[in-house]
């Protein structure tokens, strides 16, 4: 998709590694300037230097909101403003039975997958609706919509991202507010260690090469920003979903 996103710029939670750091290289590569927010400055400083000056790095904890702020400011003070936001920054720990779970660690996951997308949200709206519209793509999950043994957490964190989506455009899509959600299915990235260690439900039983690359759902989010993907706004896309994948191309 070369090109696509020329002149637009795309804010980037969780863009040190992963589905993050491949969809900020298919952003740039799509002409877009992007922002790279991160909690790990090093990673996201080597990654803006190899994608060039259409990059900005910006350390950021999500479950922070002025630091939240502060970071969409400064994208708006180098490139002009802001006309994507990419909500990624997402943790799996702990992954834990419900009778034996850490609630401080309950919490901090709820912090940054949750609470995080909201600030993320809160602080980008003002700056898209003065620019007239906006893409907002919350990272969601097959867990937003089927319970799984131990990630009581994780699976309550996307079920809340999931309708804060539908919210998100209920409230704002007449106003040139593009909200969707896109469910990736499983990636491989270090969550899915993560996972396979913790030998917990059938997730952590699938094999490594059963996972997709980060690249593919690094293409499907620049493909998200165009109208092809407005059936969906409000919504979750899976990359799962066949024709989805076709229409990325992206997979068999």
């Amino acid at each position: 998709m070369p090109d696509s996103m020329t002149g637009k710029t795309v804010a980037i939670t969780g863009a040190s590694r992963g589905i993050g750091a491949a969809a900020a290289r298919s952003f740039a590569e799509a002409g877009a300037n992007v922002v790279l927010m991160a909690r790990d400055r090093e990673a996201i400083t080597a990654l803006a230097g190899e994608i060039g000056p259409t990059a900005l790095a910006v350390p950021c904890d999500v479950t922070r909101y002025w630091e939240v702020e502060a970071a969409v400011a400064a994208a708006a003070d180098t490139f002009g403003g802001l006309d994507v936001l990419v909500s990624n920054a997402g943790v799996i720990e702990p992954i834990s039975h419900i009778a034996s779970a850490d609630p401080v660690a309950w919490d901090h996951l709820i912090d940054i997958n949750l609470k995080g997308v909201f600030h993320c949200a809160r602080a980008a709206v003002p700056l898209m609706l003065a620019r007239g519209g906006g893409t907002i793509i919350n990272i969601s999950s097959g867990a937003a919509v089927n319970a799984l043994e131990g990630w009581s957490a994780y699976c309550t964190s996307k079920a809340g991202v999931k309708m804060f989506t539908a919210c998100l455009h209920k409230e704002l899509g007449d106003k040139g507010i593009r909200a969707l959600g896109l469910s990736p299915g499983t990636v491989a990235t270090d969550m899915q260690r993560e996972i396979k260690a913790s030998g917990v439900n059938p997730v952590s039983q699938l094999d490594w090469s059963d996972h997709i690359p980060p690249e593919w759902p690094a293409r499907a989010l620049v493909w998200m920003c165009g109208p092809e993907a407005d059936p969906w706004l409000g919504d979750d896309i899976s990359l799962r979903d066949p024709d989805v994948r076709k229409a990325v191309g992206v997979g068999p």
